[in-house]
């Protein structure tokens, strides 16, 4: 079974970029902590991440080859309606995760364009939220 993982905006920063509200986590050791997961879940774990929007649409238009996906999409979760169409167009389940508490954070990161389009929500464990919204697609995908 195959997954996919994708981030978004300045998520290739992790470890260097406000490592109080992000972590010490570098994108790197993240994509492998995702790959060493999905082998524990017999998944087969694809990360892709980018800096701009269409290239995460044409991700996203991909997504029906996969069984689920793993979407943190950073500062577009809050600014991207185009993302939440192209999150509602498909077919297999969509995670949302985040790193950080949005909730604890500015006013207008409580706001999520994609939440009501996600099969759920994750936000606020660090990287526990990649693993756990992998084992969730499993659990969904294996069912």
């Amino acid at each position: 079974m195959r997954a996919l993982v994708l981030n978004g905006p300045n998520l290739n920063l992790l470890g260097q970029r406000e490592t109080s509200v992000y972590g010490t986590t570098t994108y790197e050791s993240l994509v492998e902590q995702c790959r060493s997961w999905g082998s524990q879940l017999q998944l087969l774990v694809e990360c892709r991440q980018s800096n701009h929007e269409g290239q995460l649409i044409d991700w996203l238009h991909e997504a029906q080859d996969f069984a689920f996906v793993v979407l943190n999409a950073g500062a577009y979760t809050h600014t991207s309606v185009a993302l939440r169409d192209a999150v509602a167009a498909l077919s297999v389940p969509v995670f949302e995760v985040h790193l950080s508490n949005v909730f604890a954070r500015e006013e207008f990161r409580h706001h999520s364009f994609l939440s009501p389009v996600c099969r759920g929500v994750i936000c606020g464990l660090g990287p526990l939220g990649y693993r756990l919204a992998l084992q969730a697609g499993q659990a969904l995908a294996s069912h």
